[in-house]
């Protein structure tokens, strides 16, 4: 203010001071003031009061905190500079003689920074109010952002909950995101009660959380930051302030390597009208999501799991020149992404289920079908031969004649049976209906040996036949040759026991067909009726 004003020194009574209405202090350290009504006790009080005439009253344009001292000091009167000053000149004056105090909040700062700005006469830069108060430009911008808080932010800085730099950081953001990047103020900590307790964070922490979940970086935008014609009520991205390339006294410190947009909202209007705008201008592109699952209802987006997305890029080594996504089909066609991450950006896909080079899974799916069917065949085969070789085997062994004496069969199949793996023991167990062991101390060459022991020698010449069969017919260079050749010399009808074998599988085949089809036409039983079978 240059205007020189005529002022007056007097002592005037307490009753005939008022506080103003434009004081930018709101509050009032209790203790301090004692302090303060203590001093004023035994010292007086050193500087006037600036008052001007208001009615019949005069009103404090600088010095409430020491009015109110003096009421708590018992005072009667106090010192005071009367001057003549229009409201716009009594509020610069109260306001720009408050916030040279240091024991002013910040929220009060801002507030009286904010009305000196919104002064008709005279009329205020942020320059002129940094120099006025001797404070640098950013620094004033920041304050003036604190007037920007929502009542949530406030209430939690005013009562101490969080710093003055939490607040200058949340003061950057949109009115929508404060209060949730309030809550990652704070963390919960858990002691071996069961109350938890809050404790406030670091500002980096802030910091980080804000670059991390709110600011988008606009290098990565789908749509021209140069169009002011996108969504006309945002203008053009390269002359808002929300930008913190743009504004860079307001977001010092904040996302410093890139240039961010801070207010989510816009950038969502802005990506959705851009996604408009392109499948208008290109009917035919193919609409896309970037997450797996099923199509949603009513969306004409098709899921990832659907499509393969071409790469621009060359594969960076020999293995990757065979992975689909770095191959074009004649399928490939431009598409847009509608839903998920990444929404408005173009891509090159190919979404058709019948192409051989990006959906071949579909062919594989059939080939892995003739290979598990040919696979089924042939165990079904390998199962045949072994019942038909066994069948054999014991038929043969019926037909071997009585020729050696008891205990000269028994001293050949004893030996013979002692090389006898656990296998072809287990066969031989197996086709005299001998079982398995009783116990572990019961092994299957004592349970062999012991039926040996009591058997005729009818039984142990079959059982020679059979070991020696056995020993060949598993071999790698017999292939079932042993097998076929005992058959001819006892004469056993190998084609009627190989159809034999062949009809009980097919039956059994049947069977199962049968048992699936039943179990799939088969309706589930009430809920009350499969409860009441389990309970009984």
């Amino acid at each position: 203010m240059t205007t020189e004003v005529q002022s007056e020194y007097r002592n005037l009574p307490l009753d005939s001071l008022i506080e103003s209405p434009n004081n930018p202090r709101r509050t009032f350290d209790a203790t301090a003031l004692n302090e303060l009504a203590e001093s004023i006790k035994t010292q007086g009080i050193l500087a006037p009061l600036v008052v001007r005439p208001v009615d019949h009253h005069f009103e404090i344009v600088a010095g409430a905190r020491r009015y109110r001292a003096a009421q708590l000091a018992g005072l009667e009167t106090a010192p005071v500079r009367i001057v003549e000053l229009t409201d716009a000149q009594a509020l610069e004056t109260s306001i720009v003689e408050n916030l040279q105090r240091r024991d002013v909040h910040p929220m009060e700062e801002a507030s009286g920074y904010a009305r000196l700005l919104a002064l008709d006469e005279p009329k205020y830069s942020v320059e002129q109010i940094a120099a006025k108060v001797g404070k640098a430009p950013v620094f004033i911008l920041a304050r003036l952002k604190l007037v920007e808080l929502v009542p949530a932010v406030v209430e939690a800085f005013t009562q101490d909950e969080i710093g003055l730099g939490h607040a200058l950081l949340l003061a950057k953001l949109q009115p929508a995101q404060q209060e949730e990047a309030l809550a990652a103020c704070y963390q919960e900590q858990y002691t071996s009660g069961s109350k938890s307790k809050r404790i406030l964070l670091p500002v980096r922490n802030l910091q980080q959380w804000i670059e991390h979940n709110i600011l988008l970086e606009l290098a990565a935008a789908p749509f021209s930051k140069k169009d002011a014609a996108l969504v006309p009520e945002a203008g053009a991205c390269v002359d808002c302030p929300k930008r913190t390339g743009h504004n860079v006294l307001l977001f010092e410190g904040l996302a410093a390597q890139h240039d961010s947009c801070s207010d989510p909202k816009c950038y969502t209007v802005k990506v959705d009208a851009h996604v408009r705008q392109t499948i208008a201008a290109k009917p035919k592109l193919v609409q896309i999501s970037t997450a797996y699952g099923p199509q949603k209802d009513g969306s004409a987006a098709v899921p990832r799991n659907k499509y393969v997305e071409i790469r621009s890029e060359k594969p960076t080594n020999p293995k990757q020149r065979d992975w689909p996504e770095y191959k074009t089909c004649k399928f490939t066609t431009e598409a847009i992404v509608t839903e998920g991450s990444e929404k408005g950006e173009l891509r090159r896909i190919c979404s058709n289920p019948d192409c051989p080079i990006h959906h071949a899974r579909k062919q594989r799916t059939t080939a892995d079908a003739v290979i598990k069917a040919e696979q089924e065949k042939r165990r079904r085969e390998e199962a045949m031969a072994q019942t038909t070789g066994l069948r054999l085997l014991k038929a043969i062994g019926e037909a071997v004649p009585v020729r050696l004496m008891k205990r000269d069969l028994l001293f050949v199949v004893e030996h013979f049976a002692a090389v006898l793996d656990e296998r072809r023991l287990a066969i031989i167990l197996r086709q005299h209906n001998l079982g398995k062991p009783n116990n572990t101390t019961d092994a299957p060459a004592k349970l062999l040996a012991s039926f040996l022991r009591k058997s005729d020698e009818s039984t142990l010449g079959r059982l020679l036949v059979e070991v020696a069969i056995l020993q060949t017919v598993h071999s790698p260079n017999d292939s079932g040759k042993a097998l076929r050749e005992a058959a001819d010399y006892y004469k056993v009808d190998v084609a009627a026991i190989t159809a034999k074998v062949k009809q009980e599988f097919t039956a059994k085949d049947k069977a199962k067909d049968k048992a699936k089809a039943t179990k799939k036409v088969a309706p589930k039983p009430p809920a009350k009726i499969v409860k009441k079978a389990v309970a009984a």
